[in-house]
């Protein structure tokens, strides 16, 4: 997959999140289950947390000297929701409740972010050769770190619909 076509998907994806997240009040934003659930507001928190830690962990990889003889990992197993994952500490949310237009702000920046460093690529094939250690997946090539922001938005959309579903 081409970093062109990447691109585009994490636009779509965020696009479709942004429209979800339009669609809800502050009350479904911050609606808590139970204890053991995050929030909308939470899960929002978690891409944008995740969506940075990516941008730091990228630039770190480009800044590598080696090409890396690793093959693509398969991340679209990341739209499978029966697998349960724990974010990392450092991925995960804080109890703070967030109003729908900060979350967008920090959804806004972190996409930001990463298409800046995205777009600083010269050659994007380098993506391809060069990789950063994962804190779950261990491992990855660069282009799999970017590939897996979509995949992993588009997990996470899945989960929120499945937070909308259950309230209505």
């Amino acid at each position: 997959m081409e970093l062109q076509e990447i691109k585009h998907n994490l636009t779509e994806t965020r696009g479709q999140l942004l429209e979800i997240l339009a669609g809800l009040s502050e009350d479904q934003l911050n609606k808590q289950e139970d204890s053991n659930s995050w929030r909308i507001g939470q899960v929002c928190q978690h891409l944008f947390k995740t969506e940075e830690l990516y941008v730091v962990a990228i630039k770190k990889g480009l800044k590598g000297e080696e090409d890396s003889l690793l093959e693509n990992k398969p991340v679209e197993f990341l739209l499978d929701r029966s697998k349960k994952w724990n974010a990392p500490d450092i991925a995960k949310p804080t109890d703070e409740l967030m109003e729908r237009q900060e979350i967008v702000e920090k959804l806004n920046l972190s996409r930001k972010k990463l298409l800046e460093l995205l777009n600083t690529i010269e050659d994007p094939s380098i993506l391809s050769r060069r990789y950063f250690t994962h804190p779950v997946f261990k491992e990855m090539l660069l282009i799999d770190w970017v590939k897996s922001l979509y995949l992993h938005e588009q997990r996470h959309m899945k989960q929120i619909n499945e937070i909308i579903d259950r309230h209505q």
